[in-house]
């Protein structure tokens, strides 16, 4: 086998690593989010289209001539929430953010770490069933891509996915909504700090995300209400995706409406 082949699949194996609490957390005979396998596609409704099928060439091993994207999703679940993900090594890295990203430098908003999903999450939009992981409403809030900016004090670059291990990761974001510099930090809680370990006591590491420099970046000031927001995807609110004919249920006896 060549370097090229052997270093695809070594890739695929670490990204399958990667996967397995995902989908662990998941029955894919009652969802229709993403398994991450080849070629599954993302499921139905309004983002089950063409574009939702496409290959990553980081998911693939193949070679990168793009930015890495980010999305946010609206999530109207157990609580509500947004989503925060980054493409990083081939899978989506995950928070989940309470109040919502802000594009207030002032607002210092709350980040826990969730799985990493797959790359074809990203173009997730519709229903999952109550009783299920997550169940609730889901719509793409904001897409776009991103570009890494964290550096040593040297000034060198540093790799995205090293400064996220140190615990400090900055960032420029190119989306519809979410513009200009922002910054994900991890807490050094009280456990930490006494050389206690997050993982051992059963709590998450805690991260903030905060919109760096000044003015505002994006459209509008802060963040909206969820409730009212429209999908960067369909234009759609979450109750508009709830309760329209063509929104998936994620039920698979009924199929997918085209």
């Amino acid at each position: 086998m060549s370097e090229k082949g052997e270093k695809g699949q070594r890739e695929a194996r670490d990204e399958n690593d990667a996967l397995r609490t995902y989908r662990g957390k998941r029955d894919f005979d009652k969802t229709r989010e993403p398994s991450g396998a080849a070629g599954s596609g993302t499921g139905g409704g309004p983002s089950g289209g063409p574009a939702a099928r496409e290959q990553d060439p980081s998911a693939t091993g193949g070679a990168r001539d793009r930015d890495p994207v980010f999305v946010v999703q609206i999530h109207d679940a157990s609580s509500m929430h947004f989503d925060f993900r980054l493409e990083v090594d081939g899978v989506l890295k995950s928070w989940s953010v309470p109040k919502g990203p802000s594009t207030d430098p002032q607002d210092k908003r709350l980040a826990l770490p969730t799985e990493d999903h797959p790359m074809e999450y990203r173009h997730f939009e519709g229903v999952i069933p109550r009783g299920e992981y997550g169940g609730g409403t889901v719509i793409v809030w904001d897409q776009g891509t991103y570009r890494p900016t964290s550096h040593d004090k040297h000034n060198r670059p540093v790799p995205f996915a090293q400064a996220l291990e140190n615990g400090h990761a900055t960032f420029e974001l190119h989306g519809e909504k979410l513009r200009g510099p922002y910054a994900l930090t991890r807490f050094h809680g009280r456990e930490e700090r006494s050389g206690g370990s997050g993982s051992a006591s059963g709590k998450k590491p805690t991260w903030l995300l905060v919109r760096k420099g000044s003015g505002h970046g994006g459209s509008g000031a802060g963040t909206p209400d969820p409730r009212r927001a429209r999908s960067a995807r369909s234009g759609r609110t979450l109750r508009q995706v709830a309760e329209a004919p063509d929104a998936a249920t994620w039920e698979p006896e009924r199929g997918e409406r085209e």
